[in-house]
């Protein structure tokens, strides 16, 4: 794999992150992932390179982290980057939710204690909070990182305004720096880059997307017309019952009745023939080559799917006709008041300013 900065941290990460939602998991009508199975996933990964891998104290409501935890004390600790978020409810009890400072407190020493370490590498919100002020949970996270616990900080799924709003009390009031955002963002997903992505461009802020392959609808395995059964993994499971449909499961129907997404499917099944690549390769090598991206978090229940996914890490790329053609069929219509902000600068391109409203395709 390749390695890129954290943001403006001196931490380098692999561009492709191993997620652990799945570890201690069944959702969907999918397999758990047991201890033996997680671990071999996370084997293989070690042995392509891998040294980032995200987690959260609710996911399986902590079996991800002591299965993770289990695994890492096996290893050489400072040969990987752990990753882990804070705000769910893990707890019945009143305060047992939110970035409170008494929640974070206590959430974090327990996911030392599930993680088997010492410390964090990279310590997350995993949403905003509305009943608590930032100052808190900035402060708070401030003191873990004191105290030896947490050694950077990021957030997860915020709004633009919100990011600036963090980033602004991180510079003024001498909190730690945010240096990533781990945000959705797919071919499915570009909302993020009309607000949070110029925020983190300009503050020189990382991009963790999550969901690069859009719970399966990307990966082309699924034909117009044909609804999927339960067997076809999470999709096929919510085209059954669209009443369980989230962003990490969208709604078959959102998708099977739009022009706009079969033109896109068609295109990746076009660029991934010439490159011989699979679609789902190109979906995420799509994003490897945002210039906003340190690393791409995926995914995998099996070792075959953690290679396939693995192998748009490095030694290829799409050109930049594939890019531009997969950038046109995927991009979003811009509303108020992006579009007048678009149309009154394309004459005013100056790379001197750090914040220039343009695409974000890396040089290839």
């Amino acid at each position: 794999m390749e390695y890129n900065f954290l943001g403006r941290s001196g931490l380098r990460v692999s561009n492709i992150c191993l997620g652990t939602m799945t570890f201690g998991h069944q959702r969907f009508g999918g397999n758990k992932m047991n201890k033996e199975e997680s671990h071999k996933i996370l084997d293989r990964f070690a042995s392509l390179g891998g040294n980032f891998i995200d987690t959260a104290n609710m996911y399986s409501l902590g079996v991800s982290e002591s299965i993770l935890g289990e695994w890492l004390v096996r290893q050489k600790r400072d040969d990987f980057v752990i990753a882990t978020k804070v705000r769910g409810s893990m707890k019945a009890g009143v305060n047992d939710v939110g970035l409170g400072r008494k929640h974070i407190m206590s959430s974090c020493l327990e996911s030392l204690r599930r993680l088997q370490t010492d410390h964090i590498d990279l310590y997350q919100i995993h949403w905003w909070d509305d009943a608590v002020p930032p100052e808190e949970w900035l402060g708070t996270l401030r003191d873990l990182v004191s105290a030896g616990r947490v050694r950077h900080i990021g957030v997860s799924n915020l709004c633009g305004w919100q990011l600036q709003k963090v980033v602004d009390l991180c510079q003024y009031e001498k909190f730690p720096p945010v240096v990533s955002l781990q945000q959705q963002y797919n071919l499915l997903c570009r909302h993020p880059e009309f607000e949070e992505f110029q925020v983190c461009k300009n503050e020189g802020i990382s991009v963790l997307p999550w969901s690069p392959l859009k719970g399966g609808m990307l990966t082309g395995k699924y034909r117009r017309g044909v609804r999927p059964d339960a067997s076809a993994g999470r999709i096929g499971v919510v085209a059954q019952d669209e009443s369980l449909a989230m962003q990490i499961a969208p709604a078959w129907s959102q998708y099977d009745e739009k022009d706009h997404y079969w033109r896109l499917m068609e295109a990746m099944e076009k660029v991934a023939k010439v490159q011989g690549k699979t679609i789902s390769q190109v979906a995420i090598r799509w994003l490897l080559q945002k210039d906003v991206v340190s690393s791409v978090i995926i995914g995998a229940t099996s070792k075959q799917q953690l290679e396939d996914n693995v192998a748009a890490s490095s030694a290829w790329c799409l050109n930049k006709e594939q890019m531009d053609e997969l950038d046109k069929l995927s991009d979003l219509d811009l509303q108020y008041p992006h579009a007048m902000v678009r149309l009154v600068n394309k004459d005013r391109v100056n790379l001197f300013n750090p914040y220039p409203y343009v695409k974000n395709t890396r040089t290839i």
